[in-house]
């Protein structure tokens, strides 16, 4: 559990940073292994439709995305742990593997976010893993991507439905490699929590209007790898392009009490904790996968899903 210290902290400048939370071992570990074997099946697979030469199975997981990503193929979608918004089709690709399922649910994660939101937690499926490589080598088109470049100013909260204006959720943004100023780490407002919510604006990214924004209050707010940031969901944060010459791998988690609406209806959570009820927990990885592949299932013949409530012709978006 969190300090005093801790919780107060937060609550002055809307995030806190705890370094070394999870377990190396336990919980990062058999995540970078189960992507390292997800990323063997991927390249076998683009081999085997002529779209990448070889597998490179001789270079380290880096290094292989970076020929993936030069020889145009797209590796964001398969290595998420979300749908995308917009179209959904039957194949669109997701990644549920259970050393990410296990993080997820790590006890050491789950006591943390329980001193913010009590004993009653549920998963909020908007999540997502980014790894994102060094900014010389993405391509000028990609260079508004979140999930290869940095991400725009927003808060959390604006990139829900309403219905979660007033669940009370909490991000973890868990670190699996270290995020350091050079790599892309995030920056943030201290104590713009306060402020409210602000008008987002769709585009290549859903994001705050640059002039809504005093940048000369950001903060960068590195942290090592196995550390978690977390975020209440009004404050306004963002990153910075990767000027290093590695990766930089992190996870978005967000969590709330259960019964509270979680934002994305159309997407399914799971109940991570329960004091009160622990037979009500899922712990099975298999169901968590197929809660979202009957949803993919029901977005395909839906067609197509928006994740937010903003309008691109609002006034401050001009």
């Amino acid at each position: 559990m969190l300090s005093q210290a801790q919780l107060s902290q937060f609550e002055e400048d809307g995030f806190l940073v705890v370094e070394d939370l999870l377990d190396r071992e336990l919980d990062v570990e058999p995540v970078v292994a189960e992507y390292e074997a997800l990323l063997d099946d991927l390249c076998a697979g683009w081999v085997d439709q002529g779209r990448l030469k070889s597998a490179c199975a001789e270079l380290p997981f880096e290094q292989r995305l970076v020929k993936v990503y030069q020889a145009g193929c797209q590796y964001t979608q398969p290595l998420d742990i979300a749908l995308p918004g917009g179209e959904i089709r039957a194949d669109t690709p997701i990644h549920l593997g259970p050393a990410v399922f296990n993080m997820m649910r790590s006890p050491r994660l789950l006591d943390a976010v329980e001193s913010f939101i009590g004993p009653e937690i549920y998963s909020n499926p908007i999540q997502h893993v980014r790894i994102k490589p060094p900014l010389r080598l993405v391509d000028e088109g990609d260079q508004a991507n979140s999930m290869l470049a940095k991400t725009f100013w927003h808060q959390d909260q604006g990139v829900t439905m309403p219905e979660a204006d007033d669940t009370n959720m909490i991000t973890a943004w868990v670190a699996i490699s270290d995020a350091t100023a050079e790599n892309g780490c995030l920056q943030v407002i201290p104590g713009s929590q306060h402020g409210g919510m602000v008008t987002h604006c769709p585009g290549k990214q859903t994001g705050i209007p640059d002039h809504l924004i005093n940048e000369e209050l950001a903060r960068p707010v590195p942290v090592r790898g196995g550390g978690v940031i977390f975020f209440h969901p009004r404050t306004k944060h963002g990153s910075l392009n990767n000027l290093s010459d590695s990766f930089r791998w992190s996870f978005d988690l967000r969590y709330n009490p259960i019964g509270q609406p979680t934002g994305r209806p159309f997407f399914p959570g799971f109940v991570a904790r329960s004091r009160a009820h622990p037979e009500s927990e899922l712990r099975d990885v298999k169901a968590w996968a197929d809660s979202w592949y009957a949803a993919r299932e029901l977005l395909t013949i839906a067609g197509s899903v928006t994740l937010h409530r903003w309008d691109a012709n609002a006034p401050v978006c001009a």
